[in-house]
């Protein structure tokens, strides 16, 4: 059963940022992901949320989400992130099909 990992993200040093972004992709095809959303327009609709940043990935499973998240390769990448922006993450399991 696929898995998602939905992340709300703050830039806070867009040049740090820059280069995390450039670190990720590899590391999320190497586990299997990929993404679903990356930034794009949001559009609010209830709750008055309004993420500045919205990334949505795709994985094949839970575990393999987590491999990615907790995965040596990640890590330095992760640190980054931490580093130039404020997050919020969380990995979701997908409906049955």
């Amino acid at each position: 059963m696929a898995a998602y990992v939905i992340a709300e993200v703050e830039v806070t040093d867009p040049a740090a940022y820059e280069e995390y972004r450039k670190k990720v992709p590899a590391t999320i095809a190497q586990y299997g992901g990929k993404y679903l959303a990356r930034g794009g327009a949001t559009e609010t609709k209830e709750g008055g949320w309004a993420p500045e940043r919205l990334v949505v990935l795709e994985f094949p499973s839970m575990e393999q989400a987590r491999r990615w998240y907790h995965s040596p390769e990640y890590a330095p990448a992760l640190a980054l992130r931490i580093r130039a922006a404020r997050s919020k993450l969380l990995l979701v399991e997908g409906a049955p099909a």
